[in-house]
Parts: C-alpha cells; structure tokens; sequence
C-alpha cells in the first residue's frame, strides 16, 4: 500500500481554526500540502468574527515545518471567498483541493425558528460551499486536477430534531456533489461528502462526556485525507467517527408497474409493501438511469420492445 502524500499539493480548509477544521489542516500540512487555513473566527452560531484562531493554526503548521497562511473571508460572501481563492494561487501559484467544513448552528424546532435563521445556516453551510468550488471549479479544470469535499451530517442523511436548517442544508450538498463529481471526470477533478461524528464545539452538551473522548476530530480526519488523495475516490459520501469509517448510498427499490385501471392511489397504498422491498434494489449512476429503469418496466408491462433490446 503506498503512503498517502500531499507534497507539492495545495489546500484549502474552511473552518480551519478549530475542532474538524483545525484536524483537517494539520493532517494535510502534515503529510506536505501547503494549507490556507480559513476560518471567518465567528461563534458556533455564525457571530462575531476575528482570525486568531486561523492564524494559530497556521502557526502550529510552521512550527511543524509545514507551510501554511491564514484566512478570514466569510465563505457567505462569494467576493470573499474570490479573493482568499485570489490570495491562495498567488501564494502558492495553485490549488489542488477544497476541504469545505465551515458551518455554524442556530437550532430551533422549525415552527419557532425564524427565516433569518434558517436563510443564515443555508448561506453558510450550502452557498459557503459552493461559493469556494465554484471559484476553484475552472482552475481545477484547466489544470486537469482537483478534489473537493462538502461536510454533509447524518442531520442531513437521516434527520434530527430541531435542525430543519441545517439538515436541509447538508442534504443540499448531496445533489451538488453528484452534479460535480459527474461534470469533472474528465478533468480528474473528483467530489465526495464527508458524514462526521465528532466531539467539536457544535457537539458540546450533546453527547454524554465519557463518550467524547472517543469522538475526537482526529479519528475522522485519515478518512478526509483519504477522500482528497491522489488515488480518491468519487461521489462516495463517508462516514466517519471514532475511527469508524462506512458508506452512505442513495439506493432505489425495483418497485412495480402499474397500468390501467390499477394505476390508482389506492393501488400504490395497497402495494407500498412490495414498492417499499428492498430486495434488488440498485444504486442509480445518474437521472437517466431512473428515467430509463422507468421506460424500460413500463415497456415490459406492456409488451414494447424498446428499440436495441
């Protein structure tokens, strides 16, 4: 198994003063990549501001040997982010990845929570994260080169209450990267979503303290690394906490075909066992392959054979 390197290889880590972030920059820094660490300072629900927790990041990796400079744009605000994607390649002359971890939360049930709230977490959290690729996208394209990780959370995969912001906006991520990871295969540049489970400030008071040790950002960041390496994969969303590592899937069932008079509601009820079974079910490589698997059980229902079948 060869050993996994950065040298010569440029980062960029959002949210990079503290807790995942901060493991994140550190372990690629570590291993040779040059880092900007990007942290806006904020609070865990998005106020205030103030770099000095980049700018000891940055110090930790030069005290290591490493290279690395600090960032305060607020990756809310696309101009920002231009410019600290301006200051990077001008700096280091490119970049090669994008670790987008930046995120805050203002956690409410949705009926209590205002649309300030919920517009504030989405900003962050989904059009932080495209702000960044998009101001790399044509870079890594040109240089035929790149690898791009969103934070997505189990919030976002499989719900939790009083977190309707935050899960509809790590779910967003979910649809970005299977676009992206499909649009940039041919120029090597290559997406995945990272699922942590970490003991950060955003997990504070929320998960029992003899447990926390066990969830530390270190035990997540190999996997990070792992999806932003020369040999990563793609449109993988990884699971990763407490050295547990796993695979989320978006999988369809084989469903049935319904036709005339039994293509009902009542008929969908009264068969949502068998919609609902999970034997043979499939993963879809993209929009047309649903579409297709429809066409082609609505044909054979119907006796149509489709043209080259």
């Amino acid at each position: 198994m060869s050993e996994v390197s950065f040298d010569g290889r440029v980062a960029i880590v959002t949210g990079a003063g503290a807790g995942l972030g901060r493991s994140h920059a550190l372990g690629l820094a570590a291993r040779g990549a040059r880092v900007v660490v990007n942290d806006l300072g904020a609070a865990t629900d998005g106020s205030g501001s103030g770099s000095d927790a980049a700018r000891a990041v940055v110090d930790e990796i030069r005290a290591g040997g490493g290279k690395a400079i600090a960032n305060g744009a607020n990756v809310a605000d696309a101009a920002q982010v231009q410019a600290m994607v301006d200051e990077a390649i001008a700096e280091f002359g490119h970049v090669d990845i994008l670790v987008n971890n930046a995120g805050i939360l203002r956690d409410k049930t949705f009926a209590k929570m205002s649309l300030e709230d919920f517009q504030m977490v989405m900003d962050v959290h989904l059009m932080g994260s495209v702000h960044t690729a998009h101001a790399l996208w044509r870079h890594m394209c040109e240089r035929e080169y790149g690898r791009i990780v969103f934070t997505t959370s189990a919030s976002g995969l499989y719900g939790n209450f009083g977190q309707s912001n935050y899960g509809a906006a790590k779910a967003a991520m979910l649809g970005l990267m299977n676009v992206l990871s499909i649009e940039g295969a041919k120029y090597n540049v290559r997406a995945n979503m990272l699922a942590p489970t970490a003991a950060t400030r955003m997990t504070e008071g929320l998960i029992p303290a003899e447990l926390l040790a066990l969830l530390q950002p270190e035990t997540i960041t190999p996997g990070l690394l792992a999806l932003v390496s020369e040999d990563a994969p793609t449109k993988m969303i990884l699971g990763a906490g407490a050295g547990c590592f796993t695979e989320t899937k978006v999988y369809e069932t084989a469903g049935i075909t319904l036709q005339d008079e039994d293509l009902s509601p009542e008929t969908v009820l009264a068969r949502m066992a068998e919609i609902r079974d999970p034997a043979d079910q499939q993963v879809m490589g993209n929009a047309f392959d649903q579409t297709n698997k429809y066409v082609r059980n609505a044909a054979a229902a119907r006796g149509v054979t489709l043209p080259g079948e």
